[in-house]
């Protein structure tokens, strides 16, 4: 198991009694949010929770991806030790999780999630009372996306045969029907989700706190926001049919399949800021939720995003292959109880680190998850010395070579040659990043921001430094199993396959 890191043992104190006046606590991840894009502009709730709460300004995920960066922000340790990764995709059950952890305290726990990954089928519903799938109007294991994101008619009555009867056909019909006809325009599961939990919230009769876990996709890739969202950010002289016309498929992509040229990026990340507009005005309802239900006052909320995307940059469209800041740095606020006028902080920070910190700020104690955790406790009395320094993993391709392979016959080297393991670290000065081929790319981050020009064979000394000190971070970390996936249902493997996973 882990050797754990200081966490903040001079927090407030923790009980091993069951809770029953701690805070309320809601954890939202933006899937996909990176913190370059975020400001007063695309995500003005946002920036006002940062107001109110506790901005932290160099926060970075431990992974470049949705599956390794929720297992490290629900377990508080690093992708290598809790092993669910491209080459091993599900979160096994020998780690303990947050949402375990308050569910052992006596907390209401439901979770809703929009990304498939994480869901029950890939072991993210432990520790959970409830868990749902918030893109569908009524659960069920069978995802009929296939049938929604076809584009003919003739390829939507394919789809619906293929799974309409796989599993209870009504509750697909209904599914369908609502995505059809009833889902708003550019939606892809938050309308519903955020709907959801103003139902829960109105008519909850519980005594006892909640932990509310939810996943919005928006903004994953395809960008398709609302028409009035993505307006707003596109140059002169575009449109919104121009720029959603633009083939959105970032594997097509990345093997040569088709080119982009800057100004089709350009209208991207019009679209990409659309969603972040768009995702914020779910962060305003569900902000109203908890205030006509009386819980706001009563609520730790921490808002994250898990992973950045490449909308251009470094010559990448989408978040695999690579451990650059636009996949790393990330959005992140903490507001209520111990958080609120905590202004902006410049440490670094982790979001492995957030298990620990919700622990403190609830007062629980859970010694099963603080052995376990690598995190550092981001509450303001937490003792230790802040981090100066974050590291990330890319522990294997995903999708890997021989998928691509399969998928799109011939490879190019340049592609090949993301076929390895990464590790980074970034500190206020230099940006290190290391592969077990060999790769090294070291960055001066006051003078090249963008990581463009490559120091690794100038500035010797640093890059062997900080190479040894990426080793000193995981020397004596237990490896996972890095072997094994799950028998994933086809309807999973065409959503999976969609957002660009498969």
């Amino acid at each position: 198991m882990a050797r754990h890191e200081d966490n903040g043992g001079d927090a407030p104190s923790h009980s091993t009694d069951r809770i029953e006046d701690g805070p309320n606590v809601a954890l939202v991840v933006l899937d996909t949010a990176r913190a370059r894009s975020v400001d007063e502009r695309t995500m003005p709730t946002l920036s006002a929770l940062a107001e109110e709460g506790t901005a932290f300004d160099r926060a970075f995920s431990t992974a470049p991806w949705t599956l390794p960066s929720h297992a490290s922000l629900f377990t508080g340790t690093y992708t290598s030790e809790h092993g669910a990764h491209g080459g091993h995709t599900y979160l096994d059950d020998s780690l303990r999780t947050v949402s375990e952890a308050f569910s052992a305290a006596g907390y209401e726990t439901v979770g809703v999630s929009n990304n498939t990954w994480i869901t029950e089928e890939f072991g993210f519903d432990r520790g959970f009372e409830r868990f749902r799938r918030g893109w569908q109007y009524l659960q069920s294991e069978v995802d009929m996306g296939g049938v929604i994101r076809a584009k003919h008619l003739r390829a939507k009555l394919r789809a619906a045969r293929d799974r309409l009867f796989e599993g209870n056909p009504l509750i697909n019909a209904a599914n369908v029907v609502y995505s059809e006809f009833v889902r708003p325009q550019g939606d892809d599961g938050a309308d519903r989700t955020t709907e959801w939990i103003e139902g829960w919230l109105a008519d909850r009769d519980d005594d006892r706190p909640f932990f509310l876990f939810c996943n919005y996709l928006e903004p994953h890739v395809e960008y398709r926001p609302p028409r009035e969202h993505a307006e707003r950010f596109l140059p002169d002289g575009t449109d919104y049919e121009e720029a959603t016309a633009i083939r959105q498929a970032p594997r097509a992509y990345d093997v040569g399949e088709y080119d982009l040229d800057e100004r089709e990026f350009e209208l991207l990340r019009a679209l990409y800021s659309g969603e972040l507009a768009y995702v914020d005005d779910q962060l305003a309802r569900l902000r109203a939720a908890l205030v006509r239900a009386g819980e706001w006052e009563d609520t730790v909320v921490v808002v994250c995003g898990d992973h950045g995307e490449n909308v251009g940059e470094h010559g990448f469209f989408g978040h695999q292959y690579n451990l650059y800041d636009t996949l790393l740095h990330v959005p992140l606020v903490i507001a209520g109880g111990p958080f609120d006028r905590g202004g902006r902080r410049e440490a670094f920070v982790q979001l492995l680190d957030l298990p620990d910190t919700l622990l403190d700020a609830a007062g629980v104690d859970d010694p099963e998850l603080r052995e376990q955790s690598h995190g550092r406790s981001l509450h303001p009395r937490a003792a230790g010395e802040p981090r100066d320094a974050a590291v990330a993993e890319y522990v294997t391709p995903q999708p890997s070579i021989e998928i691509l392979e399969d998928r799109f016959g011939e490879v190019p080297d340049r592609v090949r040659a993301f076929d390895r393991r990464l590790r980074a670290i970034r500190t206020s000065e230099y940006k290190y990043v290391t592969g077990d081929d060999g790769f090294e790319r070291l960055h001066r981050v006051p003078t090249d921001p963008d990581e463009k020009t490559n120091l690794a064979d100038e500035r010797l000394r640093v890059a062997a430094d900080l190479r040894e000190r990426l080793d000193r971070r995981f020397e004596g970390v237990e490896v996972a199993d890095a072997s094994g996936s799950v028998s994933m249902r086809n309807s999973t493997k065409e959503r999976l396959a969609d957002l660009g996973y498969l």
